[in-house]
């Protein structure tokens, strides 16, 4: 990988050291990033809040042992296209080095993976990846990226639309006098007992995310086939049996 190419988006040199490791190691301790970089402990703390608030990282807890890891190559043009500028270039240039990347995060990744991301940035990464994918379905959605970022929101909305990404949108009892359906969505209303805290299901592909949307933004996101069809299932009987029109 070229570290010229994230050295033109804005990456720190300590941030590439800590992201190459990452994608040379895999799943990876504090103490092995530690050893491999030789980067004092309290800067590589750090350095990846820093990239998990970029989605560039992101970290799950497993036996009591927090392992970071990068995020799938891909969100590296999902950054780029965020910040927007005089990139395009540089936007090319990653894209010929994805492969190569890709092929190296695929032989790291676990059966069952998952991701912990957080903060508007990490949040943001989520939404990202999902336009990768054809259909996304929500449980108990409040539309609360569309109020908490609207520009965002409405650059990110004009390209789900183009790609024509639809929505399964059940959304909270209470949303139900100020919503209405976007174009590809169709929406339905859960009862008023599904209403509580902050906190929204989505499902897409092979993913389940948990996003909770209180006074911290956090996304966690897991990767399973089996659990992804499970939770389609549930979104299904309350589509079809619980939800009102």
């Amino acid at each position: 990988m070229s570290l010229e190419i994230l050295r033109k988006i804005g990456i720190s040199e300590g941030e590439i050291k800590v992201f190459s490791t990452l994608l040379e190691a895999g799943p990876s301790p504090m103490n092995r990033i530690h050893e491999r970089t030789g980067i004092e402990r309290r800067n590589i703390y750090d350095i990846l809040n820093k990239l998990i608030e970029r989605g560039l990282v992101a970290y799950v807890t497993e036996n009591k042992k927090r392992l970071f890891r990068v995020s799938h190559p891909s969100k590296i043009i999902n950054y780029i296209e965020e910040k927007k500028g005089d990139l395009d270039r540089t936007e090319n240039e990653i894209k010929n080095e994805l492969p190569s990347m890709i092929d190296k995060f695929n032989s790291r990744r676990l059966a069952i993976d998952a991701e912990v991301y957080r903060d508007a940035e990490g949040i943001k990464a989520v939404w990202e990846d999902m336009l990768n994918y054809e259909e996304v379905r929500w449980i108990g959605s409040g539309r609360y990226i569309p109020k908490m970022f609207p520009g965002f929101f409405a650059g990110w909305n004009k390209r789900r639309i183009k790609l024509k990404v639809k929505w399964f949108n059940l959304l909270r009892h209470e949303m139900r006098k100020e919503t209405k359906a976007m174009p590809y969505e169709e929406i339905r209303f859960l009862p008023e007992e599904f209403s509580g805290n902050p906190s929204v299901v989505c499902i897409y592909g092979n993913k389940v995310v948990n996003f909770m949307f209180g006074a911290e933004l956090f996304a966690f996101v897991i990767e399973s086939s089996e659990i992804a069809e499970n939770h389609k299932r549930y979104h299904k009987y309350l589509w079809d049996k619980v939800a009102e029109k």
